[in-house]
């Protein structure tokens, strides 16, 4: 069988803090204070479904050391980053060696895995702030990994599943294990990813928003942490307009933050706004951040501007995608 990995080492690079008020057993995004406790009820969590391919490159770890410093030096503001692995977390031999040097210079890792070993998630508890799981068809396999690393220690640990349709029954599935199985008890949230039709994406269809709400609803009625990607926050708003809560869980939801203060840097080293966009529109090319004299220089570019102000006039909807009916 052929082993597909995607480019490993991309990373979505977090530059700003975001102190938001955590609600137990409530519904809410997951931005929160980039320390040790990630999580008090919650999660923190970057992450994407890009195409893998049996080809796919690995960033050097000297890259990724260029990368990390050249943003540091710019105000000093990268506090957290999330690296794109394959699966098992081994196919960039310099994964836990990036790890180490962002922990290192103040940066506080994040991954999101689907299949690991007890010897991997020993490797991912020693260093990583927080890891996702992904859940897939065999839930056996995301439930055992979620095990594992719960046995190494790793007290922030969530669950990704996708939203869409053709997932739906996977989603209910992980809700009710989430409350029998022993081996998630120690999840702190099930989070869904927004469908954006790209990569693996394409042939998936979105949710309706009767089984979206069924989903919200479920978890406030068993007090199960339900977590979203930036990009849901105004499904998930709407899913909620008539709770009760309303207005304070609303503080908590973060929309889109991409060029507003995150970022996505490929293998290469080339500074897009969102992993998403890559190839998409001015962004066929990414900008090179290994080149540039600044961060600044970057964040500031015509470019990026363009695609922020493109982003927070629009209420901060995506660009590119509709996400959601």
């Amino acid at each position: 069988m052929t082993k597909l990995t995607k480019d490993i080492g991309d990373i979505k690079v977090k530059v700003k803090k975001i102190y938001k008020e955590k609600f137990k057993g409530l519904v809410y995004n997951f931005h929160c204070t980039p320390d040790e406790n990630y999580f008090s009820h919650g999660v923190l969590v970057h992450n994407c479904y890009k195409s893998n391919t049996s080809c796919g490159k690995n960033m050097s770890l000297e890259t990724f050391k260029k990368v990390i410093d050249k943003i540091k030096a710019s105000k000093n503001l990268l506090c957290q980053i999330a690296l794109g692995l394959d699966a098992e977390a081994t196919a960039n031999p310099s994964t836990f060696d990036m790890m180490k040097y962002a922990r290192s210079v103040g940066v506080i890792p994040n991954l999101t895995v689907a299949n690991i070993t007890k010897e991997t998630a020993q490797k991912i508890a020693e260093v990583a702030g927080a890891c996702a799981v992904s859940r897939y068809a065999n839930k056996n396999v995301c439930y055992d990994s979620i095990q594992r690393l719960s046995d190494a220690g790793l007290n922030q640990i969530n669950i990704h599943v996708l939203s869409s349709l053709e997932t739906y029954d996977w989603i209910i599935e992980t809700l009710n294990d989430r409350l029998t199985d022993p081996r998630l008890k120690n999840v702190k949230a099930i989070v869904l990813l927004s469908l954006k039709k790209q990569g693996r994406g394409k042939t998936f269809n979105h949710l309706p928003k009767e089984k979206f709400k069924e989903i919200v609803d479920f978890a406030f009625a068993n007090n199960i942490s339900l977590g979203f990607d930036s990009c849901g926050a105004h499904l998930l708003l709407e899913a909620i307009k008539d709770h009760p809560q309303f207005e304070q869980i609303k503080t908590s939801v973060e929309p889109c933050e991409s060029s507003v203060f995150s970022s996505f840097c490929n293998v290469d080293g080339e500074f897009l706004p969102c992993s998403f966009c890559s190839g998409m529109g001015k962004w066929q090319e990414g900008i090179d951040i290994l080149s540039c004299d600044s961060f600044e220089d970057i964040w500031q570019h015509p470019k990026t501007q363009e695609f922020r102000n493109k982003l927070l006039n629009g209420d901060r909807h995506c660009p590119y995608f509709q996400v959601g009916e």
